[in-house]
């Protein structure tokens, strides 16, 4: 059946079927999901919609959307309720899909009110089609899908979650039926009085069918006869709108989402470590008869989910509980849930074993070789030389080697980090030392490149070149004294194995990374530009974060920009970021592409004190009412000094005045910092503020990166040559040689984080 098959005259039509929005123009409400640029909007504009599901309460336009896309769509158009169809009704519509496709290659979208009401074989029945592609659903329902729709259907499915509509938009809505001519009453001079209008907004609670209903009957009971002549006055005072509509009812399903919504709070108070608030819902629990069997197995579940390594001993404890309960039972088997919940309320976090469910999509996308020196050598070695190249970590100090152990194409790919929680934080340095170690050695030996290249991004050279000297290519490094391995097959695997490469600068910039987007907040319904995207290390995370918003990346080069595109192509057209360039000649500055954005951020958008103001101030012409711009600057006058590094102090504390006057000379780019930039931030915006995050990471120095920097031709050079006599100068640059070739030394400097607020 058509649910949207008219019937009889417009006239007899209730007001709310009436003033139904027929476009997306027409739309009030729900912005977050059907907004200019948003997922949903550009789905439906470009007629592409996959399979989807609306959740959300009475009225607040899940039948609208659908009768929106029905009259978009090419696509043949069926529509069902599931509180009248059965599954005959079902059969019919897949074969009526089925002809479509095979005879005029025409999708079908099915759309399927209260999907919910469908019984498990009726929601079965669809499933096939909907895997091959036959049909396209649309669901509505008022129940939560992940509760009363099939997994499977769910899982096959964008969810989206439509919400009480807000007072404003009731208030359009209301507003729209009474000038609409053609449906509404724009043919009568309707008026309020003071709070008539809005006391039906307030009691609507959020529900447009409900507000439309109460005003159609409020307009047509406050006149003598209806329909009054064209052009008649009609006033709706208080009374009028309080007789109209009546306190609508909450909804309250105490055996179905009350079930669900007590053990989430629960569970989320033992994430939070709340053991108050862990014993309160415990307690709400065993006093309304919940199984401890179902207790105790959702506590299993989080001592791994958020428990997990932090405190491996978790998983021990709550099934030692549970066992000590099955044996004494009730009233006693409380000091044994209580026992269990307190010590996961009070345990450090870690939900690291998410990790596998990354590794799970990894393999479902990939169907990767074994590499040659992983395969069992002990039958094809000979033949294929299965093994060959294998380095056995035992014959190694501290039983480890570098070496590859993903497949080719997932090199690099980070599917574990553990946290700083715990056990966890005990063991995180020296796996992540490990990892950064073997990513080095194997860019090494594909690219050729040295170590001292590896890792090494854009805005560190640039910001290096500003008073270390012109960027140039670092000579190999000397292979630093002393036998790393016991064992060694040749001479040339000796030596690339006793390299150290700087290990920490892909931990900072990732941790640059989650500072931007901490303070960004980013919603997933936002829009978001990510300013200098070449290195993909925001517009990615951006993307994840804002999935049912939309991501554009602003890059610097062309060449950039076809790199990123070439990897976007793994993604779902719909999923892709937005990729633009910068214009070459405004480098700093954030073109108009469109849209007001919700959020902006970037890393190192300008060196320059100049630079950054041209950027902060064309950035904020661009952001949304309550917008937010969050980025990332280095501040040569907060960088790294040389003079840290010398293990002489003598020579350091005269090292140290020279750098100073360097810094103090009031010479670009030298003459600013966290107050100077805060203060012409300011004058863009008086919500504009900087706070200083110093950043220490380990990082290989080399004897070639020593001689660039001390070259009189940079102004560090020219800085300590003007500092310290010729023989100081040769003493504290061969202290710096000692000190950086005893491996990764500690590299010190400061990054600014710069928020403005629209």
């Amino acid at each position: 059946m058509d649910l949207f098959s008219a019937s009889g005259s417009i006239s007899h039509e209730p007001l709310a079927a009436r003033m139904r929005p027929r476009n997306l123009d027409e739309y009030v409400g729900q912005d977050h999901i059907i907004g200019p640029g948003r997922l949903l909007r550009r789905a439906i504009q470009a007629d592409q919609l996959s399979s989807v599901i609306f959740y959300g309460p009475p009225g607040t336009g899940k039948t609208t959307l659908a009768r929106v896309i029905a009259n978009h769509t090419k696509s043949n158009f069926v529509t069902l309720n599931a509180v009248l169809a059965g599954v005959q009704q079902i059969r019919e519509s897949i074969a009526q899909a089925d002809d479509q496709r095979k005879l005029y290659q025409r999708r079908t979208i099915l759309f399927v009110d209260e999907v919910h009401r469908w019984n498990r074989a009726q929601q079965d029945a669809l499933l096939p089609w909907v895997e091959n592609g036959t049909i396209i659903l649309i669901g509505a329902t008022t129940e939560n899908p992940f509760f009363e729709v099939n997994k499977a259907l769910v899982s096959r499915s964008r969810v989206f979650q439509l919400k009480a509509l807000t007072p404003e938009d009731l208030t359009k809505a209301a507003l729209a039926a009474i000038g609409d001519r053609e449906r509404g009453y724009g043919k009568w001079k309707v008026t309020f009085t003071e709070g008539a209008l809005e006391h039906l907004v307030e009691t609507a609670s959020g529900d447009a069918r409900s507000l439309l209903n109460a005003l159609e009957l409020a307009v047509e009971t406050s006149v003598p006869k209806w329909p009054p002549a064209e052009g008649s006055s009609i006033e709706i005072n208080r009374e009028a709108a309080e007789e109209s509509i009546q306190q609508k009812v909450v909804l309250y399903d105490r055996d179905g989402d009350y079930h669900y919504d007590v053990i989430s709070a629960f569970i989320k108070s033992l994430r939070g470590r709340d053991p108050d608030a862990a014993l309160y819902w415990l307690a709400r629990m065993v006093r309304a008869g919940e199984s401890p069997a179902f207790i105790f197995r959702r506590m299993l579940i989080s001592a791994c989910e958020d428990t997990g390594l932090a405190d491996p001993h978790a998983i021990s404890v709550v099934e030692s509980c549970a066992a000590a309960f099955d044996r004494i039972g009730f009233p006693e088997g409380n000091f044994h849930l209580t026992h269990a919940a307190l010590y996961l309320a009070t345990a450090p976090k870690s939900n690291s074993a998410m990790a596998f469910f990354d590794a799970i999509a990894a393999v479902e996308k990939e169907d990767a070789e074994v590499p040659n020196h992983l395969r069992d050598g002990n039958r094809d070695a000979e033949g294929f030389g299965h093994g060959q190249g294998y380095l056995y970590p035992h014959s190694y100090r501290e039983h480890w080697v570098a070496q590859q152990y993903l497949p080719d194409p997932l090199v690099g790919r980070v599917f574990y980090t553990p946290s700083v929680q715990g056990y966890e934080g005990s063991i995180r340095d020296a796996v992540l030392s490990r990892r950064e170690l073997q990513v080095a050695e194997i860019l090494e030996q594909r690219t050729g490149s040295g170590n001292a290249d590896a890792g090494k991004d854009r805005s560190q050279g640039a910001y290096d070149a500003h008073y270390f000297g012109a960027e140039g290519k670092t000579a190999r490094a000397e292979a630093p004294r002393g036998e790393i391995l016991t064992f060694s097959p040749d001479g040339k695997r000796r030596d690339e194995w006793t390299r150290r490469a700087d290990s920490g600068r892909s931990e900072t910039l990732l941790s640059l990374r989650d500072e931007i987007t901490k303070r960004a907040g980013i919603a997933r319904h936002h829009r978001v530009l990510a300013f200098g995207a070449d290195d993909g290390l925001l517009v990615w995370e951006a993307g994840r974060l804002a999935p049912e918003g939309l991501t554009v990346g602003l890059c610097r080069s062309e060449e950039a920009k076809l790199v990123l595109e070439q990897y976007a192509r793994t993604l779902d057209e719909l999923d892709r970021p937005r990729l633009e360039t910068v214009n070459e000649g405004e480098p700093f500055s954030v073109p108009d592409l469109g849209y007001a954005f919700d959020r902006i951020i970037a890393r190192d958008p300008a060196g320059t004190l100049a630079g950054i103001g041209e950027f902060a101030a064309s950035a904020a012409e661009r952001l949304a009412a309550g917008g937010r711009l969050v980025f990332s600057v280095r501040c040569p006058a907060l960088g790294m000094r040389l003079s840290r590094l010398c293990p002489d102090a003598a020579l350091a504390a005269e090292a140290a005045t020279a750098e100073a006057a360097l810094f103090d000379s009031g010479q670009a780019p030298f003459d600013w910092d966290t107050e100077t930039l805060g203060r012409s931030l300011a004058a863009v915006r008086d919500s504009a503020r900087a706070e200083e995050k110093k950043i220490r990471e380990p990082r290989r120095v080399f004897d070639s990166d020593i001689e660039r920097w001390l070259d009189p031709a940079s102004a560090y050079g020219a800085a300590i040559a003007a500092g310290m006599d010729s023989d100081g100068r040769e003493a504290f640059r061969q202290e710096l040689l000692r000190a950086v070739r005893n491996g990764p030394v500690r590299w010190e400097y400061s990054v600014l984080l710069c928020v403005m607020d629209a």
